[in-house]
């Protein structure tokens, strides 16, 4: 007999299997776009266990969104293969992507909203910036 955690269950096994295989098959530039996707989803649950007063849940969220952040947006810099034109915009981004991981820190340590705001749309510009790219590109 199923049962309502069978069906949980299965549907994030299947969630699971499907992210899986858009990964497996995503060219470098739609995977950075999965990671601002992925940071955006985090943040916006922690807005939500927040509000709901959840806070085992809302530092779960806010870690992942650090973790999104830190170890996929900021280790997938590279100064080296940007050059010398890009090297400024890497660090750029490199000191973007600590700020944003302090503000979240900030949201999880004082149930701070506004924090969590700050840290999406700053996100959310860089996101959208990689969205076009991948538009035009696209377009070509």
């Amino acid at each position: 007999m199923y049962t309502p955690h069978t069906f949980r269950t299965g549907a994030s096994a299947y969630a699971r299997v499907g992210m899986e295989t858009r990964t497996m098959s995503a060219s470098p530039h739609q995977l950075i776009v999965m990671l601002f996707d992925g940071v955006v989803t985090s943040i916006g649950m922690a807005r939500h266990h927040m509000a709901t007063g959840d806070m085992v849940a809302k530092g779960n969220a806010i870690s992942k969104a650090i973790s999104i952040v830190d170890n996929g947006l900021k280790a997938g810099l590279d100064a080296k293969a940007a050059g010398a034109a890009g090297a400024e915009l890497v660090g750029n981004l490199s000191a973007l992507y600590d700020y944003v991981i302090r503000r979240l820190l900030y949201a999880n340590l004082r149930n701070e909203p506004k924090a969590l705001d700050e840290a999406e749309a700053l996100l959310e510009n860089v996101a959208s910036a990689w969205r076009e790219i991948g538009g035009a590109s696209a377009g070509n």
